[in-house]
């Protein structure tokens, strides 16, 4: 009945229209959804219209990269007034250090003994949104179609059958181009502190997403989150196993945060993600009337 987190084009790495989302979401029987798209709040004004005309409550959202204390996080904006030209401006930053970082990916990516063109990537980004990023699922999709690497030992994890064959686009991503692996680049990222005060400003409340992502072994940076004023955590998320969301629910309960579930459906970068992949909540319509009360007093 609720999701919390899905993505469209206008993510760098999203697959549905804003329209054809939300009819997915009403095909799913979702009531209440949010889209968060990477950097981006543009989505949102198409997808309340289409939402409307469905009778789905709908929640205008944003997932921005921030970075705090050396660590790369991803807060969740929801309730945020998306026509807000401190959201143009986060995306236009993140979109004017995309090409550099980009041939910096394509150097990395070279110096691991592949052979990939600026015009491959150029090819596949044409009519993007992010039309200047070059993603790791680019740089998978690319290499994976090469015959001359069907036995490369970097890649086959990835085809199937392999170790990593289920969605393996993002686990391209999460062992070669994300923090600490061989083709990160780094962005500068606006600071954590910054992103939530910015969500504030702008009617929204402020939501730590996957938490076990970023804070598993540094559990003691939940308390300076926290002290900055974030509101919740996605403690139900498709990359928490039950234990995991259990822990992070606790966590959220210790602190007198709201905890949220979302997806994170993208399509074919996530192809073993569907819709409410998140999990079994307990008390799921409790947890949304929660979640709607804050929104509504966030607003005044």
């Amino acid at each position: 009945m609720i999701d919390l987190h899905m993505h469209t084009r206008f993510s760098d790495d999203g697959e549905f229209t804003p329209e054809s989302l939300v009819e997915q979401c009403h095909q799913a029987g979702v009531q209440i959804m949010a889209i968060t798209d990477h950097n981006c709040a543009k989505a949102n004004e198409i997808a309340a219209l289409e939402a409307e005309r469905r009778n789905i409550y709908y929640v205008p959202g944003i997932e921005v990269d921030c970075s705090f204390e050396g660590v790369d996080f991803h807060i969740l904006g929801y309730g945020i007034d998306h026509k807000s030209p401190d959201f143009i401006r986060i995306e236009q930053d993140l979109k004017a250090q995309e090409m550099e970082t980009s041939l910096m990916r394509l150097q990395k990516t070279r110096e691991l003994g592949f052979d990939i063109h600026e015009d491959e990537l150029r090819a596949k980004a044409e009519g993007s949104h992010w039309n200047e990023t070059w993603t790791a699922d680019m740089f998978a999709e690319i290499l994976l179609s090469k015959e001359e690497y069907k036995d490369h030992p970097i890649l086959l994890p990835y085809r199937e059958g392999g170790a990593r064959s289920v969605n393996p686009l993002l686990n391209f991503y999460w062992d070669l181009y994300s923090q600490g692996k061989p083709c990160y680049v780094q962005t500068n990222f606006p600071q954590v502190q910054d992103v939530i005060r910015i969500i504030h400003q702008n009617g929204g409340l402020a939501v730590l997403a996957h938490p076990d992502n970023n804070l598993n072994g540094r559990e003691e940076m939940l308390d300076s989150l926290v002290s900055l004023g974030i509101d919740g955590l996605e403690a139900y998320s498709s990359y928490h196993t039950d234990q995991t969301a259990q822990t992070w629910a606790a966590a959220a309960k210790r602190h007198k945060l709201l905890i949220t579930c979302g997806s994170d459906y993208h399509g074919k970068m996530k192809p073993a993600i569907k819709l409410m992949d998140y999990g079994s909540p307990p008390d799921l319509q409790k947890m949304a009337a929660v979640f709607i009360e804050r929104l509504e007093a966030a607003k005044n």
